[in-house]
């Protein structure tokens, strides 16, 4: 199973950036789609962007398209995700996501505060 441990969230301001890190161990994600999601307060968990093992295809939600951007390294074993013109609609709890087929592994989330 993927352990996977987020980093770089944090307070920013309207209209700034920010980088999100998602580190992977116990298992290579070469063959890991990988994603992030977030969770606003009093909000269900949705989904944020996505990039595949496969093709390196990216998928966004259509509220952060344009501003957000997903990558990958495989070499460091590690997901990415560029945040820029934040909004205070994009304040959050994040995490990142590993998925193969049926198996399913989530970080343990950072949180992401864009005052209003």
């Amino acid at each position: 199973q993927v352990q996977l441990v987020e980093s770089g969230g944090g307070l920013v301001q309207a209209g700034d950036s920010l980088s999100l890190s998602c580190a992977a161990s116990g298992r290579t994600i070469n063959n890991y789609d990988m994603g992030w999601y977030r969770q606003a307060p009093g909000k269900e968990r949705e989904f944020v962007a996505s990039i595949s093992w496969r093709s390196g295809s990216t998928y966004y939600a259509d509220s952060v398209k344009g501003r957000f951007t997903i990558s990958r390294d495989n070499a460091k074993n590690a997901v990415f995700q560029r945040m820029n013109s934040q909004k205070p609609e994009d304040s959050a709890i994040y995490c990142c996501n590993a998925a193969a087929g049926s198996a399913f592994s989530w970080g343990q989330e950072t949180q992401v505060t864009v005052p209003s």
